[in-house]
């Protein structure tokens, strides 16, 4: 049994607001996302709702097999659902940048691009591009997916008339990362790595670019928003490696979202009229909420930006 809030905030949601629930009434017909980590937890939910709602959904994942099983299993409830499985490694800028050239090719349009997929607190390791392996799959991978995908969503917006949306998981735990925030000269220290803090610092980073895009994006006057969010505390496969907090969670879990619960601010973020307009936010339970001190410092987003485009070689 669960103990969620039921008290709504100024959107008209609470923490106990489902993914259902959020998108009720809404017609996402004609709309195009991507959906990131799409083969469980939140993503598989949040790929399955907007599917209902009539959007189509394309879901890049590393295992194409468990892809097209999890495609399966919502058509088999929503059948007219549109859904389309792509390959993708978001650890690997190698496999990003073949999937951005696959779906580019395509000729797809993109109206929501949703940076859910991700990693929480496992033993220090590195990536195949030799970047400290939560940092790298959490941040470097959907900053590089975005800007490849950029263009795309701009062309989509201008032609439809439509604001294009980018919608980054986060977490509260961004508030909990290092002292200075980013360790950007220890981004691959092993002697010094933390699994939680390291997540922390990764969960910063999706807040931070969120930031800085939306700087960037009314800058040059796109018609796309970027926002973060905590999805709530869900007990799903992504806290396997949690050591103490995935027992704590076991055994205290009143305050523990369901799966529906946690995908629900995924699906206001990207779907809600509410927010037409609102970019470089942060949500909470599908209502505004504040990030961090860290989180709100436009020098270490710019800091973060350019740091990121090294990394991987774009602008």
């Amino acid at each position: 049994m669960t103990w969620i809030s039921i008290f709504t905030g100024k959107s008209g949601f609470a923490a106990s607001s489902t993914a259902e629930d959020v998108t009720k009434g809404i017609d996402g017909t004609g709309l195009t996302t991507i959906v990131t980590g799409a083969t469980s937890g939140i993503g598989l939910e949040t790929a399955r709702v907007l599917a209902l709602r009539g959007v189509h959904v394309v879901m890049p994942v590393r295992n194409v097999e468990a892809g097209k099983k999890v495609k399966e299993s919502i058509v088999e409830k929503i059948p007219n659902a549109k859904l389309e499985v792509m390959e993708l490694d978001i650890s690997s800028q190698e496999s990003v940048r073949t999937f951005a050239s696959q779906y580019c090719s395509k000729g797809h349009p993109l109206d929501i691009l949703i940076l859910n997929a991700g990693i929480m607190t496992p033993p220090f390791s590195l990536s195949k591009d030799g970047i400290e392996l939560q940092f790298a799959t959490n941040h470097v991978g959907n900053f590089l997916l975005t800007n490849l995908l950029l263009d795309t969503m701009k062309k989509t917006a201008k032609e439809s008339g439509i604001e294009g949306r980018i919608v980054i998981v986060s977490s509260r735990a961004h508030t909990l990362t290092y002292k200075e925030g980013i360790r950007f000269d220890k981004i691959n220290d092993e002697k010094s790595y933390s699994p939680f803090y390291a997540y922390a610092q990764s969960k910063l980073a999706n807040v931070l670019h969120a930031n800085e895009l939306t700087r960037r994006l009314q800058a040059e006057g796109a018609n796309i928003t970027a926002n973060a969010l905590h999805p709530g505390v869900i007990k799903t496969n992504l806290i396997r490696n949690g050591g103490f907090f995935y027992v704590f969670l076991n055994v205290a879990n009143i305050f523990v979202k369901n799966i529906p619960q946690g995908a629900a601010t995924t699906c206001y973020v990207a779907l809600h009229p509410q927010l037409k307009g609102v970019s470089g936010q942060y949500f909470v339970d599908s209502n505004l909420n504040k990030a961090s001190k860290h989180g709100l410092d436009a020098e270490l987003a710019k800091k973060l930006w350019d740091f990121s485009s090294k990394l991987t070689n774009s602008n």
